[in-house]
């Protein structure tokens, strides 16, 4: 423990002092050089978010030197999509995880963002040789990667038997209970039509929330899926408006035509104050969406904190965005960035535990008291545990926030009890 204490002194030290670029290469002779990767969706509607966790990444190893214990630091990148698909591709997430594995200087990955994606690479990065080879995610909630959800899960993503993935937010079936409390309580909603894009996050997202709604009391009038190829959802909303749903719950990612879709339920259904529009997590930090006049008055839920609460508070955070903004122009985009750097900060305390190889820094995690970020130190201002039985964070905050004047805005935070 006291070491990982030394991390979290040394990165505040530097974050304090908002240093210049360091280049880890520079670093004493006799420290091993080691590789933590990004892997993210840099191309179509992701790739300002994804875009600006890799610059906030960065920004941290330089500010704390590229060094973690006896250990020299670098960062590479990954891109999980296609030009052709703009949004994360099996075929391209399955080669990335082979390329994971090649790279033998690599111990870690910080990723992926999309829960489909973390589905095809942990098995991959379960079955390495000489590892497992860790990955941590900032982003990817499907609670599935983890624990018991649909059939054969978790079990079928670690066919060696121990566990590889962790993440630093928490999982779907609380954001979907956040979601539909909120629904019931906040806007007093009695009537509500589930739709999912199909895939493995919006499946599993959707699904909670509709349980959780039924339990508050909520009537599921209908359930469907949307097609991300079709050109427009105006039949699909006529179905919904004949059921008589005051609320309409889009299970997805935006990228899979969201903008769309937001757009045929205005006007099909009419604006937002009236039939409410939620999403989840997968729908946020978007500016294409933000800035559809269409979306104002949608309700959005986020596994975690927003970026402004977590820099309301000062600390790590607020010193870190504040130090990006000084170099960026601008904050990053959305609030996964930040939970990017805290998946890095566990990966780095992993290191710093282990004796450098990839089995030392993935038993650092699954092993003993695992890795826990004391909350002075944390990113995120609150202490990150990670189950060593898991890989799940003992931390359930979901916050609902409301498109207003073309920005995401604080609605409610809720901690959701297991």
């Amino acid at each position: 423990m006291s070491r990982l204490v030394a991390l979290g002194a040394v990165a505040a030290l530097a974050l304090s002092a908002c240093a210049s670029n360091t280049d880890s290469s520079s670093s004493s002779s006799g420290s091993k050089e080691l590789i933590i990767s990004t892997d993210l969706p840099l191309q179509g509607s992701s790739a300002t978010q994804s875009g600006d966790t890799n610059k906030l990444i960065q920004l941290y190893l330089d500010q704390i030197g590229g060094k973690v214990g006896d250990y020299t630091v670098k960062l590479k990148t990954y891109d999980n999509s296609t030009a052709a698909k703009g949004a994360w591709d099996d075929a391209a997430c399955a080669k990335n995880a082979t390329d994971h594995v090649a790279d033998a200087a690599e111990v870690a990955v910080m990723g992926t963002f999309n829960s489909g994606c973390a589905k095809i690479e942990v098995p991959t990065l379960n079955q390495d040789s000489t590892g497992p080879l860790l990955m941590v995610s900032h982003a990817a909630t499907n609670p599935g990667l983890t624990k018991e959800w649909e059939t054969g899960e978790p079990a079928k993503y670690y066919p060696t038997g121990n566990r590889n993935f962790a993440r630093v937010v928490t999982t779907d079936d609380y954001q979907g209970n956040a979601a539909a409390a909120y629904a019931k309580g906040d806007l007093q909603v009695t009537k509500c039509y589930v739709l999912n894009d199909n895939q493995t996050y919006g499946l599993g997202v959707a699904k909670a929330f509709a349980t959780a709604a039924a339990k508050e009391g909520i009537e599921v009038v209908g359930e469907a899926a949307w097609d991300a190829k079709q050109p427009n959802y105006t039949a699909l909303f006529q179905t919904v408006k004949a059921s008589g749903a005051d609320c309409v719950y889009l299970g997805g990612i935006y990228d899979n035509n969201g903008g769309q879709l937001i757009k045929d339920k205005v006007a099909v259904l009419g604006d937002n104050a009236g039939v409410k529009l939620m999403a989840p997590d997968g729908f946020t930090g978007y500016a294409d969406l933000l800035a559809l006049p269409e979306s104002e008055g949608m309700y959005l839920s986020f596994a975690g904190l927003t970026t402004d609460q977590l820099t309301a508070a000062g600390g790590p955070a607020a010193k870190l965005i504040d130090a990006f903004t000084q170099k960026y122009g601008q904050a990053p985009s959305g609030s996964y960035p930040l939970y990017g750097v805290a998946a890095t900060q566990v990966i780095l305390a992993a290191i710093e535990k282990s004796d450098g190889t990839r089995k030392g820094v993935n038993d650092a995690i699954f092993s003993g008291e695992g890795v826990t970020i004391p909350a002075a130190d944390s990113v995120t201002g609150k202490e990150i545990k990670i189950d060593p039985k898991t890989g799940d964070t003992d931390a359930r905050d979901v916050t609902i926030e409301l498109v207003t004047g073309g920005k995401e805005t604080f609605a409610k935070a809720q901690s959701v009890e297991g």
